[in-house]
Parts: C-alpha cells; sequence; structure tokens
C-alpha cells in the first residue's frame, strides 16, 4: 500500500513532523489534575508531538497563541485531554477527563523519554546537518494503537486533504467532545461508535469501502492490537499486519507513533525512497529496495534517519503529475 500526498504537499514531507508551536502567555484553565516535568535534554514540542496531527483542522490537535500544545484522545481509563507547554525547560501539564492520569502518567514517553538518540550515529553529511538543527527533536510514544492506525488506513491510496477531511468529518460526527476547556477538541469514536457508522456516512465522508472495511475489522480486535503498543516494533507490526488490508506502510505509520518504533521505516510510500534517494545518493527514481540499501548504514534507527533526511527539506524536482483527486461522495 502507497502513502499518499495533497496536491502541492508531499505525504512523505507532511511525516516530517514539524508544527508550529506559538509562544505567548499561559491561558487560565480550571480544575485539572497537573504534572510538572523536566527534561534533561532539549525539548522541541513541534517536532517531538506534530506526527500526531493530522492536518491543520485536527479535531484531535490544536496548537494555541499561548505556546501550549492540546490533544484530545481515547486511553485506556478513558477519554481525556491534555494540554502540556514549556516554560523556560520544563514541561507543564494540565489533563481532564477519566484518562487524565494515565496522559500524565505517561507524559515523558510522550515527549520523548523513552528514545535515546544518542545511539544514532550520522553517516552523511545532510543527516549530520540536520540532526544538529534540531537539537529538540526526540521520537514520541503514545502507548495507544488505534488512534494511529485508523487515521493511517484512511490516509490509505488517497490524497492527503482527503484522508485529513474523512478523519475530520467523522471524528467530528461520531466521537465526543473532549473533556475540560478543549479548545474546540473531540475525542475520536470509541470501537463500537466506529462499528456503528452507517455506511452512508463513510461515503459522505469520502471513504471507500474497502478502506472502511478495513477499520471495522481493526476496531473489531481493538483490545488484541492495542497490546501492540507494549510490543517490540517487529513483533508489534506482525500483530496488526494480521488484519486484512493492514500492511507494511500502514503498521510502520502506526508503530512510528504508538511504539515509538526508530526502525519502522515505511515502505510502499509514493514520494519517501525518492526523497532519500535523491538526498543521500542523487537518485530521484530509488524504490523501496534502493532506499532500504542506502538507509542500511541506520540500521535499528531507519526511521530516525528518514525523519531527518525528510526535515532536511531536499527533495527531487517534480516531472509527474500530480495525484488525482476522487471524491466518492459525489459518486
Amino acid at each position: 500500500m502507497a502513502g499518499r500526498f495533497e496536491p502541492g504537499v508531499r505525504r512523505a514531507g507532511v511525516r516530517g513532523g514539524d508544527t508550529r508551536v506559538p509562544a505567548g502567555v499561559p491561558r487560565q484553565v480550571t480544575a485539572p489534575r497537573t504534572r510538572n516535568w523536566t527534561p534533561p535534554w532539549p525539548l522541541d514540542l513541534g517536532l517531538v508531538l506534530g506526527p500526531l496531527r493530522r492536518g491543520p483542522a485536527d479535531p484531535t490537535f490544536r496548537t494555541t497563541p499561548d505556546g501550549s500544545v492540546w490533544r484530545a484522545t481515547r486511553t485506556p481509563e478513558g477519554p481525556g485531554t491534555l494540554r502540556v507547554a514549556l516554560r523556560g525547560g520544563t514541561v507543564e501539564a494540565e489533563a481532564w477527563g477519566d484518562g487524565a492520569a494515565w496522559l500524565l502518567d505517561g507524559l515523558p514517553d510522550l515527549l520523548g523519554a523513552s528514545d535515546d538518540p544518542d545511539v544514532f550515529t550520522p553517516r552523511h553529511r545532510l543527516v549530520a546537518a540536520s540532526r544538529h538543527r534540531r537539537p529538540g527533536l526526540r521520537l514520541l510514544r503514545t502507548g495507544l494503537v488505534l488512534e494511529s492506525l485508523i487515521p493511517s488506513i484512511l490516509e490509505q491510496k488517497i490524497t492527503t486533504d482527503e484522508a485529513y477531511r474523512a478523519w475530520r468529518l467523522l471524528v467530528r460526527a461520531h466521537g465526543e467532545p473532549a473533556p475540560g476547556p478543549g479548545e474546540r477538541l473531540h475525542v475520536m469514536p470509541d470501537p463500537r461508535a466506529w462499528a456503528l457508522i452507517p455506511s452512508w456516512e463513510w461515503h459522505r465522508a469520502g471513504v471507500d469501502d474497502k478502506r472502511a472495511s478495513t477499520i471495522l475489522r481493526a476496531v473489531r480486535h481493538a483490545r488484541r492490537l492495542e497490546e501492540a503498543a507494549s510490543m517490540p516494533a517487529a513483533e508489534a507490526m506482525a500483530r496488526l499486519e494480521l488484519i486484512p488490508g493492514i500492511g507494511p506502510w500502514t503498521s510502520a505509520e502506526t508503530v512510528q507513533r504508538s511504539n515509538g518504533a526508530a526502525d519502522a521505516v515505511t515502505v510502499g510510500d509514493l514520494h519517501l525512497p525518492r526523497i532519500v534517494g535523491w538526498a543521500l545518493a542523487g537518485d530521484r527514481n530509488a524504490d523501496d529496495a534502493a532506499m532500504l540499501d542506502l538507509l542500511a548504514p541506520y540500521e535499528g534507527q531507519r526511521h530516525r534517519a528518514a525523519r531527518l533526511i525528510l526535515l532536511a527539506g531536499r527533495t527531487p524536482p517534480r516531472r509527474e503529475p500530480k495525484m488525482r483527486r476522487v471524491d466518492i461522495a459525489r459518486w
């Protein structure tokens, strides 16, 4: 399965995962659970949490002018809203809802505490320069599978803007308002709510039967899939791929976020091999095999290497036509 992109924006480039977090004055909120945590390394909230954002209007993710990142999600304890802000090197976190304690307990891992970038050794000048410019980059780990799996399924074989639109419509229509102040956030549907979405709602959101059926199969096995968050990445991907319709592209996109998998390089992507090939070898026609050969020196850290390459912004000149958007809601 191939990753997709929106016209004018590469899907692989979006996965570089840099989200702008405005600076400003802290916003006053009431009655949250709180936690302060000081990471012993430089931290860039936008770089670390950016991969969780599914488009500028993602109903589960917001950045606000006070310098905060807001996230609404469904934890094993129930819905929760998390707000994090970086003040003088200290992370100030607030959380609401049944999942508040779970979110605060997992705050360090979410912000990269379980990641070890020191084991990464750049083998190319471009990769070394990209890493040097981003000392605050670490790989997040959410500990949640479905919240990354479902939007990744929606992104199969379509443009990114179509996938973002589908995620936005389905979460707003069938999820629930996030607990706490929420910043207009919504928590994604639980497995039962996903299963009860009628066929015409999938169609209206532009989701074809194949992707809808894959999501329905996944939520039917939600508990088993969520267990994959505590597995080694290779085992987690193997478990996800037991579900028909989930292949290496989708499983890698998921465990990069849920498990913090530093080696889960995305194969089957439309543009990533060409970007890696161009950046490291000047080859604009590289395929998956060529990409994996180029990333072989980074075995164990290939996802980190690929992300640093994406963030470097060196891309091959475009010659092929843009991907055509197909609006199945008009059929």
